[in-house]
């Protein structure tokens, strides 16, 4: 049982995740999360992982114990700072497997058949006037993952029976049936596709650079479901611009919610508004798995998923 309003929600929620919260406990809102916070006792916030929290919200509130983000990410939670007050966090990972993989599959069907454009090929009507490009397969195709942790995993087994050759690069080998190359530009140098699936860190920051789209070469292809900063945006740019790779697609950015304008204008480019885990089912478990390491914490059991 959780107390009435022991928990701060910070930011904004979905109205498919405010009805879920709604439904199960009563919270104490702040959408600004620079702003003051309300008087209270608060013992948890409930944040999403876009969200930032930041210090000087939790300084204001000596109570809090728990952070309970809603999503697998937790690069927006200041986690040394949290380590250092003894206050404990938990992410949802797992529930947003499915629908993070099933969207960069479609992506990545989307890029390499240049599915958008050929649908804006026939409602022009220009199927009358020539003929749509050729596209390239998927089966047959050398295969990166950058990241195989749960969602790489998961992602490597969905798209295992395509007919695709498969290897993986990340901060240590793990059992799996796949190659594991040893760095991210060497794993570049080999595959037709290189997928983002790591978390956002120190270690990762811009790790997609020049090099290493250099190497991925202008037969390669780019996705990033992971986060905005693992790639260089910059460099991404210029590659797409001179076609040193041949296409990305990109479901998360630098700047959210406003990406680069330059790559609204790149016709090698598939975009997509951070939708990796914007799925009916998937945001109410989300949300539910947060609630549920709340509950947990209220109720002095072990935390669920814990940070």
């Amino acid at each position: 049982m959780i107390p009435v309003n022991s928990v701060l929600q910070v930011g904004s929620f979905p109205e498919i995740m405010q009805a879920e919260i709604d439904r199960r406990i009563q919270t104490a809102r702040l959408p600004d999360p620079k702003g003051i916070a309300p008087a209270g006792q608060f013992e948890a916030i409930l944040v999403r992982s876009n969200t930032t929290v930041p210090i000087q919200l939790i300084e204001q509130i000596p109570s809090i114990k728990l952070i309970a983000t809603c999503g697998v990410g937790y690069d927006n939670l200041p986690i040394d700072y949290l380590k250092k007050q003894g206050i404990k966090a938990t992410n949802t990972p797992g529930v947003l497997n499915d629908a993070v993989c099933e969207l960069a599959i479609g992506m990545l069907f989307s890029l390499l058949r240049r599915i958008h454009d050929a649908d804006q090929f026939v409602r022009n009507a220009e199927w009358s006037k020539r003929v749509f490009p050729i596209t390239t397969n998927l089966s047959g195709k050398k295969i990166g993952i950058a990241g195989m942790g749960r969602i790489g995993q998961d992602l490597a087994k969905r798209l295992h029976p395509f007919g695709v050759q498969i290897s993986y690069t990340g901060p240590s080998k793990k059992n799996v049936p796949y190659q594991f190359v040893s760095t991210v530009k060497e794993l570049a140098e080999q595959v037709d596709v290189l997928l983002l699936a790591c978390p956002a860190s120190p270690e990762t920051e811009k790790m997609i650079n020049a090099e290493v789209l250099r190497a991925l070469g202008p037969k390669g292809y780019l996705v990033n479901i992971a986060r905005g900063s693992v790639v260089d945006e910059a460099a991404l740019i210029i590659a797409l611009q001179q076609k040193l790779i041949a296409g990305a697609a990109l479901d998360v950015f630098e700047n959210e919610p406003n990406p680069a304008s330059v790559l609204l204008t790149l016709d090698n480019v598939l975009l997509t508004p951070h939708i990796g885990s914007a799925t009916i089912e998937t945001r109410q478990a989300m949300t539910n798995l947060s609630i549920d390491n709340l509950e947990a914490f209220f109720n002095q059991q072990p935390l669920l998923t814990p940070i």
